[in-house]
Parts: C-alpha cells; sequence; structure tokens
C-alpha cells in the first residue's frame, strides 16, 4: 500500500531524496511465516572480500516463492539467533521479499556440536580472514587476482546495471573468462577479442560478436558510473555523484587528499579514508583499470577527432 500527499505544492517543498520522494512512502503488510531446517552454513564472497554466512534450507514456500537460502549478514546474527546446523528455524520474507531467520524452535545442548564457527582462511584462496576492529566483518584481504571469488564479485559488480551495464555478460560467463584467464581485472573486459571469445564452450560468432559489441558501446559512460564501478568500499551511487561533481575527472580525485574529500557532500571520515587508501593502493599502478581507463578515454577522443577530420575533408570537396 502506498501512502502519498496529493497536494503538488507541498510535494515540492518536501522534494526528494537520492532514491525517492520524501512525500510518498510504501507500507506492507506483515510477513508471512513459516517452519523449516538448516542444512548447512557456507559464506558467501562480497565484491569487497566481506564473507557473509549463508544457509541452506530445506526447500519451504512462503507467499508463493520457494526458499531455500537466508542471508544471515553476519556472524553475530548467527550467535544472537543460536543457529546451528540441523535447526529447526522459524523463517519469513521481509518486506515480502529477503528470506529472513527470525528464531530456532529447537535449542538443545547437542546442538553444540554442530555449531557454526568463524572461517579463519578464505574459502576460495585459503589466505588469512581479517576481522574488523567491532568483530562483525570478516574480510579476505587477499588482492583480486589471487582470490577468485573475490576477483568474480568485483567483475559482476563493474558489469552490473548501476555500473558499466554489460548486458549479456552474466556471472556464469564471468566465471568462464576468468578461469579461461582472459580476464584478470575490469580493463581486461576492453582487451577481448572475437577469436579468444569464439574458442570459449557455449560461444559463436554471433554470440561473440554481440558482447564485443556491447562492451564497444560501453567505453565511454559518465564520470560518476565510472567511480561507482569501482566498487570502493562505503561508496554507493550517491556519493558516486557527489565525488563526481566535486573532482570532475579521475585525475583530482585520485589526488585529493583527505581533507578535500571530508569536504564533498555524503562523504564522512570513514568513507574518505576508504577512498583515499583505495587511490593509495598498489592495484592502481601500470597496467591497471586506471591506465586503461585513460587509454580508453584517448581512444574514444582520437576516434571523434578522426571523424571531425573526414567530415571537413569531405565538406571542403
Amino acid at each position: 500500500m502506498v501512502i502519498k500527499i496529493d497536494d503538488v505544492s507541498i510535494q515540492k517543498e518536501l522534494g526528494f531524496s537520492s532514491r525517492s520522494p520524501k512525500w510518498s512512502f510504501a507500507k506492507k503488510f506483515k510477513a508471512e511465516e513459516g517452519t523449516t531446517e538448516v542444512l548447512s552454513v557456507n559464506f558467501q564472497m562480497g565484491r569487497t572480500g566481506s564473507l557473509t554466512p549463508v544457509a541452506t534450507l530445506k526447500p519451504v514456500k512462503l507467499g508463493g516463492v520457494t526458499i531455500s537460502n537466508a542471508t544471515l549478514h553476519n556472524m553475530d546474527e548467527v550467535e544472537r539467533v543460536g543457529l546451528f546446523k540441523g535447526a529447526k528455524v522459524i523463517l519469513r520474507r521481509a518486506g515480502d521479499v529477503i528470506p529472513q531467520i527470525l528464531k530456532v524452535v529447537n535449542p538443545r545442548l547437542e546442538s553444540r556440536q554442530k555449531i557454526i564457527e568463524r572461517p579463519r582462511v578464505c574459502p576460495s584462496c585459503r589466505a588469512p580472514i581479517k576481522v574488523s576492529m567491532d568483530n562483525v566483518v570478516m574480510r579476505c584481504e587477499a588482492p583480486a587476482n589471487d582470490c577468485s571469488a573475490k576477483l568474480k564479485e568485483m567483475l559482476k559488480h563493474f558489469s552490473s546495471r548501476l555500473a558499466f551495464n554489460l548486458e549479456g555478460l552474466g556471472e556464469k560467463i564471468i566465471e568462464l573468462l576468468i578461469a579461461s584467464g582472459l580476464v584478470s581485472e575490469p580493463a581486461d573486459f576492453f582487451n577481448l577479442t572475437k577469436s579468444a571469445l569464439e574458442d570459449l564452450p557455449g560461444f559463436g560468432e554471433k554470440s561473440a560478436q554481440n558482447l564485443l559489441n556491447e562492451i564497444e558501446k560501453k567505453r565511454k559512460v559518465d564520470f560518476h558510473t565510472f567511480i561507482y564501478a569501482l566498487g570502493i568500499r562505503e561508496v554507493g551511487e550517491a556519493t558516486s555523484k557527489s565525488l563526481a561533481k566535486r573532482f570532475c575527472d579521475l585525475e583530482n580525485l585520485r589526488n585529493a587528499n583527505l581533507e578535500q574529500l571530508n569536504a564533498v557532500d555524503d562523504v564522512g571520515p570513514i568513507v574518505a579514508d576508504q577512498i583515499h587508501s583505495y587511490f593509495a593502493d598498489s592495484i592502481l599502478k601500470p597496467n591497471s583499470l586506471y591506465e586503461t581507463f585513460t587509454a580508453v578515454m584517448k581512444f574514444v577522443f582520437l576516434k571523434v577527432l578522426v571523424q571531425k577530420i573526414l567530415v571537413y575533408f569531405f565538406k571542403q570537396k
């Protein structure tokens, strides 16, 4: 159910947030609940290397949807609920969308033998796990090139709808590109060739050309889109727009100090530190995304320049 103010003058006065109008909001009815069993708990990698516990459930229907997985957010949530393998749990779809485990209905002493433990190493690359100061976030600190799961999530983010929006470049194709050694960083998307793609399972001449056409169309994007696509920790869509408006180009942003970053709307000390650390990191050295992006922009500039020269030449004829 959507509730909104129907006076246009008041709507204009209230305005909009970065995502929605302030004069309108939605209310949902109480979520349907059900009971199921936790079969196992695995740890899912995020684009920044964070590890999130995800429960694999005995399939259960809620609101017409079959649910077999539920995100547990962090280990504090696991411990708060008292979760263990084999636990009978009450489940609901938060907001009628996201599966959420509410509580365990069969806690018992022997459950301690099946307790969910924090991983000490990354499930993908076996690098040590670093835990945040508040003991909540677990993170694989290995470089993306050394952790295939981290690399996959980074590439998925880069090609996602709010980033470069590379249609047709789904998770399975990204996994295939990584396994074949064709892609080890986002910049490699722009160096793919038709012959290399045609050698991959499932690709033919037409599908290879379609993917290359899609990549070619996205060689030039808005600056705020590029910032968002980098996947800097704590930097979302709104902050990317603020950074783009303040610094105008990548060189200015890359060289910005903490004081300059803190002066930007939507940027506080923590976010400023994440941005500054990202650009100070060794990942942005030669043959990196930064240099490739610069090369791509030069390619676009030269292409436009040549087109203008040709137009001028033919007009003279």
